[in-house]
């Protein structure tokens, strides 16, 4: 018994000896972390110090530490930032869904301000910018050298006046000049309307309003139409839809999910992840969906769409999304500033992260670029500007083999062709995709 006590204590002297003799250098390490980090805040200091009082011109103390704060910020990632007082402001207004501006989303890449998405409806989509669309002056200032931050604040001004912008264009040979007028910027988060059978819902941003405008919305075109059995199903369009707040997009695709993971985040520390699951009960009643997306759906329109997608809930059609698979979180800071810091990852329920790679559609469809037609076509080819048939000929025959009502559902359906071809060069994209609808109707119920 004696021995066998002796050989414990030497086995825990031992592990004891073996356990200092490893935590030392350990300990002695982030000693020297701690060190270093306190030697960097002096050296701060110093620079701070001669800049104040030597630098060629008085500078503004307060200032310079919010531009030191954000370079430290954003040299973490394009989507960190430092919000002062004023910007903080502008964005808890954003949020809610008015502000004045020009209506783009922008990033940063390569120095210069890439556009994410024009916003429908305002002075930037009116002027024709486009998602993809490189900003490098503004009003013959570069923006090259300038933080995002910086160079969106050259884009502010008064509501009314006027502000011009040079693009480069994938495309285009030369940069070129676009004269927007700044305007009071309303979001009408969701715009929905019936398309040949087809429930189009499409959805501008992620706000506050998100939810309730599509849940509404969408009632009242099932209302309209007598019932969800008279819809062929939804087009749910979040094209250039730059995102906006988590919780609506959780709760966008869970008005389409019964059951299943939506999204799941993940932090620097494992028990910071969360998982965000959807409820019973679906808007659509099992109807089928076609998403569509681009290059300027980001971020919560991103979750929206690989959700659906994953649960095999929608067909995805259009082009690759912008690829934003990071969450900012906004920190209150003293004095009513805020910094925005990017604390996750989200991932699609399959356990994909879309950060850079973006969600890939299932069908894969351009939008053509509109050519506007001259007045010197129509005259090369006369068939441009009208179409004849038998049924225009003086003294024709009157056929014999049809009634009445028959004759007349034959041209109701002869206007609705039309109009799916007058879509088609209006939305190319959109009418694909009630075209697929329309199929999946046509072959009987998919989805139980």
């Amino acid at each position: 018994m004696k021995k066998f006590l002796i050989a414990a204590l030497v086995g825990s002297l031992t592990g004891a000896v073996v356990t200092t003799q490893v935590a030392a250098p350990l300990l002695a390490q982030e000693a020297a972390k701690t060190t270093n980090v306190y030697e960097q805040l002096d050296l701060f200091g110093d620079i701070f110090e001669r800049i104040r009082s030597q630098y060629v011109e008085e500078v503004d103390e307060g200032e310079l530490i919010e531009a030191a704060i954000n370079g430290m910020l954003t040299s973490l990632d394009p989507h960190s930032s430092y919000l002062s007082p004023d910007d903080a402001a502008d964005m808890r207004v954003q949020t809610r869904g008015e502000f004045g501006g020009l209506g783009i989303e922008v990033t940063q890449e390569d120095g210069f301000v890439k556009v994410v998405s024009p916003i429908d409806g305002t002075p930037a989509e009116t002027a024709g910018i486009e998602a993809g669309d490189f900003i490098t002056h503004v009003d013959s200032e570069s923006v090259l050298g300038l933080t995002l931050d910086e160079a969106v604040e050259l884009m502010r001004g008064p509501v009314g006046s006027e502000i011009v912008i040079t693009v480069v264009r994938e495309g285009e040979a030369e940069p070129f000049d676009v004269s927007i007028v700044r305007d009071t910027i309303k979001l009408t988060a969701v715009r929905v309307r019936t398309e040949q059978q087809s429930v189009v819902l499409r959805v501008t941003t992620f706000n506050d309003q998100t939810f309730r405008n599509l849940e509404s919305g969408l009632a009242e075109q099932i209302e309209e139409a007598g019932g969800i059995d008279n819809i062929s199903g939804i087009v749910l369009d979040l094209r250039n839809n730059p995102g906006g707040l988590l919780n609506q997009a959780i709760q966008v695709s869970d008005a389409f999910l019964e059951k299943g993971e939506i999204v799941s985040t993940r932090g620097r520390a494992p028990e910071d992840g969360e998982r965000f699951n959807a409820k019973p009960g679906d808007l659509a009643e099992g109807k089928p969906i076609v998403v569509l997306i681009n290059g300027g759906s980001a971020s919560a329109s991103e979750i929206v769409a690989g959700a659906l997608q994953d649960h095999r809930r929608a067909i995805v059609v259009g082009t690759k999304s912008f690829g934003k698979g990071s969450v900012q979180t906004v920190m209150p800071l003293r004095g009513d500033g805020a910094m925005r810091l990017t604390t996750a990852r989200y991932y699609t329920p399959s356990g994909r992260s879309i950060q850079a790679l973006g969600v890939s559609p299932d069908i894969i469809v351009e939008q053509p670029r509109r050519a506007e037609e001259s007045e010197e076509d129509e005259e090369e080819n006369p068939a441009n500007r009208f179409d004849r048939s038998e049924a225009d000929l003086r003294g024709r025959l009157d056929n014999d083999s049809l009634s009445e009502d028959e004759v007349r559902q034959i041209e109701e359906d002869r206007e609705k062709a039309e109009e799916a071809a007058k879509l088609r060069e209006e939305d190319y994209q959109l009418a694909y995709a009630i075209d697929i609808l329309k199929g999946l109707t046509a072959l009987g119920p998919k989805y139980d």
